[in-house]
């Protein structure tokens, strides 16, 4: 059971922040998990879409959670209110656009979700018939933002790929790289041609590019021999962290030990059930958030989350606390009141979006333009000893 936060923690943080910026289930504003005062007048309704049970559920339930955190502390604050309900798509498209239309019966008014790509792109088309605000905190395939009414907090796929490029080259981590991706998944997809495309222009030599699909997503044998046998100094994974633990697994077992390097998919590898945490030493991933580290807002979100939910956030619970952050600044911004329709607050919002600035958990200064895509950097870090360390 959630342990109920105090008010002072919740306001603490709320002004931090609001000046820059399972399924089925609701967090209306008398019940939000910090305890704070609610304050008067009609709340907003934003919905959230997002898997809560199978593969990938620590993503929604991360996104879920983080994003209740930060609903709690604006109310908390007494001005504009806000609910949320949250529903389950299984990181399911079909299922996904379900959802949305179960949250458009409830009345939502802003859409925050959905939190994988291939979901996040089959409702795009939805929201953008319907003129509905949606900002996705983790739908990273170009395609998530494709129509005006979309906006995201994370990074692209693409941009993932050329970064993760450029940091191997600018750090001399490997002479010699291969690349094991999903070529069924947009995400994984999206960063592995990047990547390439970087790779060749700074003279990064791929020894090894292999691809498996959902259909073949348990066995990586065959991948992890041709990297093993071209040499491959770092194998790069643009996946999710279910798979990346069974190629650690699978490349321990024949005595590979290259340097492991990925993108914010991995996040979430040392929370694989039954896996061999020990295998992910020193695996490297370029995510925008950890919870280790020291800075005040950080540490007072981790506080916060861990007592709400006993247990440390990760960098998707860190980016729906940011998208709700953005909602709220955008929405004072422009001057959105509950009783506007959802067409006339997407409006409103996508000039406003354009507009602000967000020191938030995932970036500091954060900017949207007209494209909905962010300016922030990015961080890398290492894995040590179950900790996420700046590397």
């Amino acid at each position: 059971m959630k342990k109920f936060l105090s008010a002072a923690l919740a306001l603490c943080l709320a002004f931090s922040l609001a000046a820059c910026g399972g399924s089925g289930s609701s967090t209306p504003a008398s019940t939000a998990p910090s305890g704070g005062t609610a304050g008067s007048g009609a709340a907003i309704k934003i919905g959230g879409i997002g898997p809560v049970t199978g593969s990938t559920a620590v993503y929604g339930n991360a996104v879920k959670n983080g994003a209740e955190i930060a609903i709690a502390e604006i109310n908390a604050l007494g001005g504009q209110q806000y609910e949320m309900k949250f529903e389950d798509d299984e990181n399911d498209a079909e299922k996904a656009i379900n959802a949305y239309n179960s949250l458009k019966d409830w009345g939502m008014q802003i859409l925050m979700g959905t939190v994988t790509s291939n979901p996040c792109i089959a409702v795009a088309a939805e929201t953008a018939n319907d003129n509905m605000f949606q900002l996705t905190p983790s739908g990273s395939a170009e395609g998530c933002i494709a129509n005006d009414n979309a906006f995201r907090v994370c990074f692209s796929d693409p941009e993932q790929g050329t970064l993760s490029a450029d940091y191997i080259v600018e750090n001399s981590l490997a002479a010699k790289v291969a690349v094991i991706y999903d070529s069924s998944d947009p995400y994984s997809s999206g960063i592995h041609d990047a990547f390439v495309t970087e790779a060749q222009e700074k003279g990064l030599e791929i020894v090894s590019d292999e691809a498996f699909t959902a259909d073949s997503n348990k066995d990586f044998t065959v991948q992890i021999q041709k990297a093993q046998s071209a040499g491959a100094e770092l194998v790069f994974l643009p996946i999710y962290y279910t798979e990346a633990s069974l190629i650690l697994t699978q490349a321990d077992k024949i005595g590979y030990e290259p340097v492991f390097f990925g993108c914010d998919g991995l996040d979430g590898l040392v929370s694989v059930e039954n896996f061999d945490t020990s295998l992910a030493e020193d695996v490297m991933l370029m995510t925008p958030f950890t919870a280790s580290a020291t800075d005040d807002k950080t540490a007072a979100f981790v506080k916060a989350y861990n007592e709400a939910y006993g247990e440390d956030p990760n960098q998707f619970a860190a980016d729906a606390y940011d998208a709700i952050y953005a909602i709220h600044a955008a929405v004072e911004k422009a001057g959105v009141t509950a009783d506007m329709d959802a067409s006339s607050i997407c409006d409103a919002l996508k000039a406003a979006f354009t507009e602000i600035t967000l020191e938030g958990l995932t970036g500091k200064g954060i900017t949207w333009d007209a494209s909905g895509a962010p300016a922030k950097s990015p961080l890398v870090y290492i894995i040590k000893d179950g900790v996420y360390t700046a590397a």
